[in-house]
Order: C-alpha cells, then sequence, then structure tokens
C-alpha cells in the first residue's frame, strides 16, 4: 500500500474477531496507526447479577491472545469451578457455562457498571489491560439485548436461542428492544466519518452486523462517510462459514448465498451500506449479479484459517 489508511471494522461474534486480528496484522506490516473496531453489543445479557458481553470479550480476548481457539469462545485454559457451584445452587442457566476466568471479567464489567460508568467506559478500561493495537468501542451504549420471535408470538432471549437451543427452533423475526431510542457510542460517528476505509466483518449479517446498523445513526452515517465501505461474506460455497447465520438468514426471507447476503446490505448509492464486497472463490460465479447491485465485486480467497490467511483477506480489502 502507498498510504497508511484510518480504518473502521464493523465486527461481531468468532468470524468478527477472527478478522480483526487479521486487520491489526495488515495494518501493522504497513506501519499503520490503530484501526477502530465497533463491536456488536446487542447479544448482551444479564446472568446470575452480572453483565456479559460476548461479541466485545470475544474480540477483547483474541486481540489479547488469550482468547480459546479451541472452543471458539471464552479464555484459554479456563476452570469451570464457579460455574459448577452455580448450578449446585440453581443458579443461572446450566447450559450456558461461565468459566472463572471470563467470570472475572464479567465481575470488574458489573461493578463499574454499577459504579456509573458507561459501556465505552468500560470497554476502554478492559482494554487497558492488553496491548490490543486496536480500539474497541461499542456500538452503544444503550442496553438492546437481542430477542427471538417464534411463530407463537413467544420470545426467547438471544442467548437461549442459540446456545440452549442451538438455533433449532425456527424464528420469525429477531428483535432488540428499545434500539430505536439508542443512540452511537461517543466516537463511533466520528470514527466513521474520518475513515478512509469501513469494513464489514464476515460476522452473522442479522445478529452480529444487523444490531449495528439499526442503531440509529450508523446507516447514516456510513451512507455519509467519504470512506469505502467493503463487506467480506460470511457465506463460502454456499454455506456459513461459522455457527448458525443460515438460520438466522431463513427468517428474514435472505437466501444462504454470497450474492443474497450483498444484496440485503444493499449497495450505497441505492440506500444500502455496501461499495464493494469480497465474494469467496468458491462463489465467483456470484460477482457478475453482485455487480449489478451497483456493488464492486472482488473475488478472493476468504477462508480465515489463520492469522496469516485473515491478514490477506483484510490487505485485498484495503487494497480497494
Amino acid at each position: 500500500m502507498t498510504s497508511v489508511p484510518r480504518v473502521v471494522v464493523l465486527a461481531g461474534g468468532v468470524g468478527g474477531a477472527k478478522f480483526t486480528l487479521g486487520v491489526r496484522e495488515a495494518l501493522a506490516r504497513a506501519g499503520a496507526p490503530q484501526a477502530t473496531v465497533i463491536v456488536n453489543t446487542g447479544d448482551d445479557l444479564w446472568l446470575s447479577g452480572v453483565r456479559l458481553q460476548p461479541d466485545v470479550d470475544s474480540v477483547l480476548y483474541a486481540l489479547a491472545g488469550v482468547n480459546d481457539t479451541q472452543r471458539g469462545w471464552g479464555r484459554a485454559g479456563d476452570t469451570e469451578r464457579v460455574n459448577e457451584e452455580l448450578q449446585a445452587w440453581g443458579a443461572g442457566w446450566p447450559w450456558f457455562t461461565l468459566g472463572d476466568l471470563d467470570l472475572g471479567t464479567h465481575l470488574a464489567r458489573t461493578g463499574w457498571l454499577r459504579d456509573g460508568l458507561t459501556v465505552t467506559h468500560v470497554v476502554e478500561r478492559l482494554s487497558r489491560r492488553w496491548h490490543l493495537g486496536i480500539r474497541m468501542l461499542p456500538m452503544t451504549d444503550t442496553e438492546v439485548d437481542t430477542h427471538v420471535v417464534m411463530a407463537d408470538g413467544s420470545r426467547l432471549h438471544f442467548q437461549e436461542w442459540w446456545t440452549r437451543h442451538r438455533a433449532g427452533l425456527a424464528p420469525v423475526a429477531f428483535e432488540s428492544p428499545g434500539i430505536e431510542a439508542a443512540v452511537p457510542a461517543p466516537g463511533v460517528g466520528e470514527a466513521i466519518a474520518n475513515a478512509d476505509i469501513v469494513l464489514i466483518a464476515p460476522s452473522n449479517p442479522v445478529v452480529s452486523i444487523g444490531p449495528i446498523l439499526a442503531v440509529p445513526g450508523i446507516r447514516e452515517a456510513l451512507s455519509t462517510t467519504p470512506a469505502q465501505v467493503v463487506g467480506v461474506s460470511p457465506v463460502i460455497g454456499g454455506r456459513v462459514v461459522r455457527g448458525m447465520a443460515d438460520v438466522c438468514l431463513t427468517a428474514i426471507g435472505v437466501d444462504t448465498s454470497a450474492g443474497a447476503v450483498a444484496a440485503h446490505y444493499g449497495a450505497r448509492a441505492d440506500g444500502g451500506v455496501l461499495d464493494a464486497w469480497l465474494v469467496a472463490e468458491e462463489d465467483a460465479a456470484a460477482a457478475a449479479s453482485v455487480d449489478a447491485l451497483g456493488i464492486r465485486a472482488v473475488v478472493a480467497p476468504l477462508w480465515m484459517t489463520d492469522v496469516d490467511a485473515s491478514a490477506a483477506i483484510a490487505e485485498t480489502a484495503l487494497a480497494l
């Protein structure tokens, strides 16, 4: 690269964490200053009196190099003694594991929130412990937990649907009560406005990126930023890379394909959010249909097998 871009990443979940690692590596090779990652907080929850932020922690732990890469979530080398004791008391959710080290994070977060700190301040404090090389911002300081709506009108917290039922119950909609009154966290709008490129990670389009875009003001910021907005497909060869994002896409009427997800995000010129879209080599045939949407399609290897592979994806996006 001939110049060092100011980069913003929208991310959530394990895919977002892996991609953010790749962005950090790519920028480090280019001698770039810190980038900013805006993280989904739509899957946050209260459990056993503590506030959990799964997507924030996934990105935090990955950047710190302390994440459990085998399980895909939580801290490496964690134990579960406190979780076992909670279950002995009949507290919490028996199907939702709280690791001891992980619980330390939740307790620190909850204490700071109880002391009156905002989510933005809490994320900043959590980030101080390690040299992350990336500035982390939550999408909003408002609690906007995601609920899953069933056909009979009943609702489950997203984490119960995702973790307990493994997305096995067919939903009809996803809601984030209160999000219409939320505002972007401090610094989010400015980061997008001042960026040279905004990258949409290959995270779940519905429950990871969707809540970020639903915060009033963020979509508008993307529509007016002079930056290029480049997304990375979370679908390779007609299959989601991780998790049960295909169930989420089906619930909102979107096919599990690279072209359909690009159409879901839409072209910025037509009121959507994308200028360009990276599609996997396995989906090269979809490039023409993406181009027809007014979104520049770029075919590239998209498997994030390690940091170098993730960095290569980021470099392809930054080259745009």
